[in-house]
């Protein structure tokens, strides 16, 4: 059974950074396209950025510019590195590969951007 790990959150000034990782407990990464989502209070959970097993990348327009997904697929880990942090940024992050499995949703990791 896979198992998707979030860690890296927390709390941080906007402006500021935070980096996410993600691991998996068995080796998905190297034949998927692997994804990080968001869920804010009260809203639908909606997707971040996605990576393909060949490292191209894709961003929701809303974080475009601010935030990149990497993978390392050794350590069966995707990354996601934050910057420009604002207060709309603040959810809990999920990783799951895209489209996404509901069987994989893990935990996620609370991040919360102060103004």
């Amino acid at each position: 059974q896979v198992q998707l790990v979030e860690s890296g959150g927390g709390l941080v000034q906007a402006g500021g950074s935070l980096r996410l990782s993600c691991a998996a407990s068995r080796n998905i990464f190297s034949i998927n396209t692997m994804g990080w989502y968001r869920q804010a209070p009260g809203k639908q959970r909606e997707l971040v950025a996605t990576i393909t097993s060949a490292g191209t990348t894709m961003y929701a327009d809303s974080v475009k510019g601010r935030f990149t997904i990497s993978r390392d697929n050794a350590k069966n880990t995707v990354y996601l590195q934050m910057n420009s942090l604002k207060p709309e940024d603040t959810a809990v992050y999920y990783c799951n590969r895209y489209p996404y499995r509901s069987t994989y949703w893990g935990q996620g990791t609370q991040v919360t951007v102060s103004s």
